[in-house]
């Protein structure tokens, strides 16, 4: 029994307020083709489990705290989707959207699907209460093993809940004088001419594109973020407020599952004469500033937040993936990292995964009140392309190249 991380404490309050559907599925596709050995992978799953028992552990109340205790056995099953892709994706889909039993687990569970001939299909979902983005990563290295008969290390145990509070405590003052000045509850966030505001999870919907905003002395998810705020900018948002979820790991916790995630707020209010350039160098300053934080919750800063599933209309997050994916040998074997859970948090969130091919941004928006996502992500796409062929020009050039006649700029 360990104690709970403050984003797992924020996450099972929300779930237990406010209800979130299943914006914190998340799902993960492992594609096999070849002669496999199903008792072999299942055995292979069966040991991931025993090597990361976060997967097997349930938050629970004890002598008045919460605690990771664990919880019923995580199931790893094989089933048939045999009649093509309508029936694979159907399959897949009720995986997907099945629910976990909060207080009893399992929080996670591995169904291998009989796809065809000579073909499966791994699908393995978990609750974010126990997994997060590198999380994914970690799985899927740690299945290939297993399967390949490759002997892995033992896993230092480490009480993450108790070391993150240790980290939080030393940083906390210094983080509430920080965010003191800075921190406004979040108002209206105007996208196409309709005001968003943060709202519960809900159903969503998913589309893609891909991008590669490299500018010398700016990270990939710098240019991304400051584009996004540009583009905000010229929908009518004179200070612009998106949620960045930043990974809180530790070298401690690198080989490990868990969730180790921190959602904070970045601000900024683009000025129109000053240049894409130099608006993302301030813009990568400020979030240098915010990385100091990053494993204080907003929430224990500025304790007067309400429990949120989003705690500003738009958000998003990023991980690096330059890898290949792991080999299961004798197999031909592909993953899909970015799998949708027919939710999303907030009104509009992009989810990124930087890899050697480019960065593959994943749309994922409430219908009910993103008008047109198709376009957004297309301003959002020619933003970029703009943006790193002429980083010195100004915002308001690139604006207009990019809205043309629907962007009105603010009286200077």
């Amino acid at each position: 029994m360990s104690e709970v991380t403050f984003t797992q404490q924020g996450m099972w309050v929300t779930e237990q307020l406010v209800g979130v559907g299943t914006a914190y599925h998340m799902p993960l596709l492992v594609h096999l083709r070849g002669e496999l050995d199903a008792g072999a992978l299942l055995a292979a799953c069966a040991a991931v489990v025993g090597r990361h028992p976060m997967l097997g552990s349930v938050v629970a109340e004890v002598d008045g705290e919460l605690r990771l205790v664990p919880g019923a056995e995580v199931p790893v099953r094989r089933a048939s989707a045999l009649g093509g892709a309508e029936v694979v994706a159907a399959a897949v889909r009720e995986e997907i959207l099945r629910g976990f039993d909060l207080e009893t687990g399992p929080l996670a569970r591995f169904t291998l699907f009989e796809t065809g001939p000579a073909t499966h299909l791994l699908v393995f979902v978990a609750h974010h209460l126990v997994f997060d983005g590198q999380s994914k990563d970690v799985l899927v290295r740690d299945l290939a093993a297993f399967h390949n008969g490759e002997p892995l290390p033992p896993l230092a145990t480490v009480d993450h809940g108790r070391a993150e509070r240790d980290r939080v405590a030393a940083l906390l003052q210094d983080a509430r004088e920080f965010w003191k000045p800075r921190w406004r509850e979040p108002g209206e966030t105007v996208v196409l001419g309709r005001a968003l505001r943060s709202r519960r999870a809900g159903e969503g919907r998913m589309l893609h594109f891909t991008a590669d905003p490299s500018i010398p002395g700016l990270t990939r998810f710098e240019v991304l973020l400051a584009a996004l705020h540009v583009l905000l900018k010229g929908y009518g948002n004179d200070r612009v407020t998106t949620a960045v979820d930043l990974s809180t790991r530790t070298p401690e916790a690198a080989d490990h599952v868990g969730l180790f995630v921190n959602e904070l707020p970045v601000s900024s209010e683009p000025s129109s004469q000053e240049s894409f350039l130099s608006f993302a160098t301030a813009l990568r300053a400020g979030l240098r500033e915010v990385y100091r934080f990053r494993q204080v919750p907003l929430a224990r800063a500025m304790p007067r937040i309400r429990p949120h599933a989003a705690l500003v209309p738009v958000s998003v997050s990023y991980r690096t993936r330059r890898d290949a994916d792991p080999v299961f040998t004798g197999l031909d074997a592909s993953v899909e990292w970015t799998v949708f859970n027919h939710a999303v948090r907030g009104a509009l969130h992009l989810q990124c995964v930087d890899g050697s091919g480019g960065l593959v941004v994943s749309l994922r928006y409430d219908s009910e009140v993103v008008s047109d996502a198709q376009k957004v992500a297309d301003d959002l796409r020619l933003l970029l392309e703009r943006a790193t062929q002429a980083p010195e020009k100004p915002i308001n050039k690139i604006l207009n190249d990019t809205l043309e006649k629907r962007w009105v700029p603010s009286p200077p």
